[in-house]
């Protein structure tokens, strides 16, 4: 449309595979068809659309742990040191069952999430905590895989790296790590605390 262009494409850390640019409007003009809800309720609109966004950043933290669970997993039973391979010490054997755990616990609350969403309970709390909480555990995760792959984990050769570049947009997207603690409080003090 005239009046609108997109500014050049960011060379970002993680998540290459989306391309982000700024948007640049001068004097547009946006038919009235074009409006999306009410005229006055943008915020409103916006906060309800960032709930969702929550849980999708969410499933991202899970899918990241996940995937850095697995090339763990897979390198720790393929690198032999001293005529075993080193998912048989205790200490990479600690590092696996943490990751496992991190990684289900927050699937199992991006579930809850998306299945008070989708029946209609109110799920603020819940959205950010899911975000938060799969966010810390990519994070986690992705730490633990470079650490078990050691020198390798720090290279392309193996995706642990990617990981771990692409998680640090769970801690940032649809709001930082500490503004979903900020909405859990809020809603928290609004549940069990009485209204004066």
């Amino acid at each position: 449309m005239k009046g609108f262009s997109a500014g050049k494409k960011e060379n970002k850390l993680g998540c290459r595979g989306s391309d982000t640019a700024y948007m640049h409007f001068d004097d547009l003009r946006i038919p009235a068809w074009h409006l999306l809800g009410n005229e006055g309720e943008g915020f409103k609109q916006f906060m309800i659309t960032l709930d969702g966004g929550r849980i999708s950043i969410g499933a991202m933290g899970v899918g990241l742990a996940q995937a850095a669970l697995e090339v763990a997993v897979k390198y720790s039973e393929s690198r032999v040191q001293f005529g075993k391979p080193i998912s048989r010490n205790q200490a990479i054997q600690f590092k696996l069952a943490d990751m496992a755990m991190q990684t289900e616990a927050a699937r199992l609350l991006i579930y809850k999430t998306a299945w008070m969403k989708d029946n209609g309970y109110p799920y603020t709390k819940y959205s950010a905590m899911c975000k938060l909480y799969a966010s810390e555990a990519a994070n986690f995760c992705t730490y633990q895989a470079i650490q078990v792959l050691g020198a390798y984990g720090y290279t392309e050769r193996y995706a642990a790296e990617r990981y771990f570049r692409d998680m640090k947009l769970c801690e940032i997207g649809e709001g930082t790590s500490e503004i979903q603690r900020i909405v859990i409080s809020r809603e928290l003090i609004r549940e069990l605390v009485p209204m004066v």
